[in-house]
């Protein structure tokens, strides 16, 4: 994403409005310039590839836009290595200390190298030159890493990335932000929620998978604190929202006014047809191997009940659960199942209080007899779902007899 510093906006009113280029020629040509600069900097060290970039920014009004540009060709698709044959932090080390048992001077700065280089040599047992001990010297000096891979955009998704990023940076000065996720699939919906709990929101959901789910996120200037680490987390969660078909988002705005030194309050809105493009991949098929590998064994089971992937979404106080399958009678019935492998205790704890405030009876858990769930503190026997326990593997036949017994 984009610092601070690189932001650009204007107002319309008290909406805020972001920085976005159009894909038009010009655009596409500062953005393939860049791209061949970073391409042919390959082996080359970051200070020298920044002078370059300066150069080509030159006297022109639209340097902060190629700087923008630049710094995420610089964070999100290059590599910098430190290069150097020899530790530099051992290297200073070794040459300060010889260099307190003579004065400074050009003269012994080379007597000291020379002297680091036969010491290294006899300790390693290879050779060890002066040249390669002066050029290690501050190999690890950000200016002094090496751009040893460069993964080329191109440039219509490089100008992508820059408008995302610039709506992103909005939600740096957000005390308060209001998601409304329209009806969708829930899929979506749990892509949406995994990333709200992965970037750790203080966020409160209503709503159900019928009329849709209403998010309330805390921003970072709502903290006593603000919180640059939290804001950060807020913006990561703008590429994931992309993937959700139709949704509008309302945020409270507290900017500082750098010329009269006041917090001004504006606001932004932002909509699924807003044109932003995710770098983000789809939500994967599946969460882990267990349920691959429980799907596969069920397409080969001789049964009449349907699985189903993630078509339910259970609302509970504050927040949402969305079991792993639906399994379907012919004659209509339908049961929930949901998969508890191998979690930390704190998610085990969230995951029974969850299945007991669902009040649900059509639920079924299938628990892993690895997990410890007595030292993690989870009571099931008041717990409204029907129990499965399995080993390594979740097999069709366990789950097939809880549910004849159930139908019987």
């Amino acid at each position: 994403m984009l610092p601070t510093e690189l932001l650009m906006h204007r107002f319309s009113g008290e909406e805020l409005i972001p920085k976005r280029l159009k894909l038009d020629a010009g655009n596409l040509a500062i953005a393939q310039d860049l791209i061949a600069l970073f391409q042919n900097a390959k082996g080359q060290t970051k200070g020298e590839l920044s002078r370059e970039l300066l150069d080509l920014e030159g006297e022109e009004t639209d340097y902060r836009i190629k700087r923008g540009l630049a710094h995420l060709l610089n964070g999100g698709f290059s590599t910098f290595e430190v290069v150097s044959p020899l530790e530099p932090p051992m290297l200073r080390e070794r040459v300060f200390a010889l260099s307190a048992e003579a004065a400074p001077s050009l003269q012994t700065t080379q007597i000291i190298l020379d002297r680091l280089a036969d010491l290294l040599t006899q300790e390693l047992g290879r050779e060890v030159l002066t040249e390669q001990i002066r050029s290690g010297l501050y190999a690890d000096l950000p200016d002094n890493q090496i751009l040893t891979e460069f993964e080329s955009p191109t440039p219509e998704a490089l100008l992508h990335r820059y408008n995302l990023s610039q709506v992103q940076g909005v939600f740096y000065r957000a005390s308060h932000i209001v998601l409304n996720a329209h009806r969708n699939d829930p899929g979506e919906y749990k892509l949406l929620f995994r990333y709200v709990k992965l970037f750790q929101l203080m966020t409160y959901i209503e709503g159900d998978a019928d009329h849709g789910f209403t998010l309330t996120v805390d921003g970072p200037t709502s903290l006593f604190k603000p919180s640059t680490r939290y804001g950060l987390a807020i913006a990561k969660l703008l590429p994931a929202l992309l993937h959700v078909t139709k949704w509008n988002l309302s945020a409270d705005l507290q900017i500082n006014d750098s010329y009269s030194g006041k917090t001004r309050k504006s606001r932004f809105t932002l909509e699924s047809d807003c044109g932003l493009v995710s770098h983000y991949p789809p939500g994967k098929t599946y969460d882990s191997m267990l349920e691959a590998g429980f799907v596969e064994r069920w397409q080969k089971a001789k049964t009449d009940w349907r699985l189903e992937r993630e078509v339910d979404l259970i609302a509970i106080p504050g927040s949402v659960m969305i079991p792993d399958f639906r399994l379907v009678h012919p004659d209509g019935r339908t049961f929930l199942l949901e998969i508890v492998g191998y979690w930390r205790p704190e998610y085990l704890k969230k995951k029974f209080s969850q299945v007991r405030q669902s009040g649900r009876d059509d639920l079924i858990l299938a628990i892993s007899e690895r997990l410890n769930l007595e030292k993690a503190g989870v009571k099931i026997h008041d717990t409204p779902a029907r129990i499965v326990w399995f080993k390594d593997q979740l097999l069709p036949k366990a789950v097939l007899e809880v549910l004849e017994d159930i139908i019987r």
